[in-house]
């Protein structure tokens, strides 16, 4: 009786281990994404022809002229995005995937108005001769009102 329960006990211990955020593999890799979204800015191309992303409302783009277009017909104008220090959260897979999740600031034009929010960001990027592009990304905007930035917890 004392085996079974200790080979279940252990098999627990080490799955816990392993699914600890790994914050050291890839480090080049990890540079250049880290460097990708501190260089986000209108004009510079991140995204891959085929990505996916979901806007504000829900609604999905399968590609990144469909996205451009949802920007439009919103009158949707992204004037800056930065990165909130301390606040991207970045893992590799057999360095050509990266996952990312971030906070954001972001300065936009909606319909005239101009407009700045805080955004949580989940981002997928691949890499494909050896250039980074994003082939998926949601944003959430964060009501710092209800769930204040600093109450959230890091791993």
């Amino acid at each position: 009786m004392k085996t079974p329960l200790l080979l279940i006990l252990l098999s627990l211990i080490s799955l816990g281990v392993s699914a600890q955020i790994d914050t050291t593999s890839y480090p080049k890799e990890r540079a250049e994404i880290r460097a990708l979204l501190r260089n986000q800015r209108p004009g510079v191309l991140v995204d891959c022809n085929d990505m996916i992303a979901v806007g504000p409302k829900g609604d999905i783009s399968f590609s990144r002229q469909q996205w451009l277009a949802a920007q439009q017909k919103e009158k949707l104008v992204f004037k800056s995005v930065r990165p909130v220090a301390g606040q991207e959260f970045i893992r590799i897979y057999e360095g050509s995937l990266a996952v990312v999740n971030l906070l954001i600031e972001v300065n936009i034009l909606v319909d005239g108005r101009d407009m700045n929010i805080r955004v949580r960001r989940l981002e997928v990027y691949h890499k494909r001769s050896g250039n980074w592009c994003r082939v998926a990304g949601q944003g959430t905007q964060v009501d710092e009102l209800i769930f204040p930035i600093g109450a959230i917890s890091k791993p």
